[in-house]
């Protein structure tokens, strides 16, 4: 099977499995606005790599406007790509996408510009997405940051920073989400105790609890 044909292959697989609203593959050719987009990149892609780049980006162009969403054609986007609803989503020239990696519509993968007095620098300026990482609707990720391999990235947070892989990111600018960890708990004679506290304090505890319970049922019939 041709490679060409086998990456569009697997983005048309790629809907199918990730959006619970798509059941087969036929539905996704006809339904998906991002597989649209996605099918229309891959061949602007393969002209742009070939020199064609002014026919690339006008054909980029039309896309654009027949599935609102902007992806460059020199952008380099790995297998398995899934765009969710699409509207409003842009790709920038430098971008460089991993497999398997999901982004909602309004996500910006944008560029940071540097201009100097000799003009402006145009080498790599927009981010880099590792494997599997999952991009939340109205997302901007802006400059040649790096994000890491199953990375999260919340809903309309606005990435500045590379971020380490695993990690789930949310806020302006984005930050980690702190996972705390959960206290772990046993038996004692004295009751359920958390394991970092002392079963006779742990036990105080709950009879001063108690104590301010039965005086708060008292209190009404105090002045009898």
């Amino acid at each position: 099977m041709n490679p060409k044909f086998k990456m569009i292959l697997a983005d048309i697989d790629a809907v199918t499995a990730r959006d619970p609203a798509t059941k087969t593959r036929t539905e996704a050719l006809l339904c998906s606005a991002g597989l649209h987009a996605i099918i229309a990149y891959r061949f602007n892609h393969f002209l742009w790599n070939r020199g064609w780049k002014l026919t690339a980006r006008v054909l980029s162009q039309i896309a654009r406007f027949l599935t609102g969403v902007e992806i460059h054609p020199g952008a380099r986007i790995g297998t398995g790509f899934f765009i969710d609803h699409g509207m409003g989503v842009v790709i920038g020239e430098t971008s460089e996408i991993g497999d398997n990696v999901t982004l909602y519509h309004g996500v910006t993968l944008g560029g940071a510009t540097v201009f100097t007095k000799s003009g402006k620098i145009t080498t790599k300026r927009h981010p880099t997405l590792g494997d599997g990482v999952i991009v939340g609707a109205g997302a901007q990720v802006l400059g040649p940051i790096k994000i890491g391999a199953n990375c999260k990235i919340g809903a309309n947070a606005v990435v500045l920073k590379d971020v380490e892989a695993n990690q789930t990111v949310v806020g302006v600018p984005a930050h980690k989400v702190e996972q705390k960890p959960q206290k772990e708990f046993r038996f004692t004679a004295y009751g359920v105790c958390a394991n970092d506290k002392d079963p006779v304090e742990c036990r105080l505890e709950q009879m001063q609890q108690e104590i301010r319970k039965l005086k708060k049922e008292l209190r009404p019939n105090a002045g009898e």
